[in-house]
């Protein structure tokens, strides 16, 4: 009984661990650059029907572009959405929201 309760537990913890792998840390200067980039580039804006917030899953009819080079390696495996106030980084595969720069 304990080595079933056991793997459940390793197993919940692995499964897990992917969500709790994706916090991304965003240095201000980083963050400048990503904002000048939707101002400069006129990066029309999303619409959405409310304020997202990290965790949380986009709905398939939301549009995410891909990450712009200059915006670092580290962006790469991500998309984006520009909501007009927010740029807000998606794991595309999930659609779940990784990190909202406001």
């Amino acid at each position: 009984m304990r080595g079933i309760i056991l793997a459940a537990t390793t197993a919940a913890v692995l499964a897990a661990s992917p969500l709790l792998a994706q916090t991304v840390v965003i240095a201000p200067e980083q963050r400048t650059v990503i904002k000048d980039y939707v101002m400069k580039e006129k990066i029309r804006p999303y619409r959405l029907q409310s304020r997202v917030t990290v965790g949380a899953t986009l709905p398939a009819d939301v549009e995410l572009a891909p990450v712009p080079e200059t915006w670092g390696p580290a962006f790469r495996p991500y998309r984006y959405v520009y909501t007009g106030d927010d740029v807000v980084l998606v794991e595309p595969s999930t659609r779940r929201v990784v990190h909202v720069i406001d």
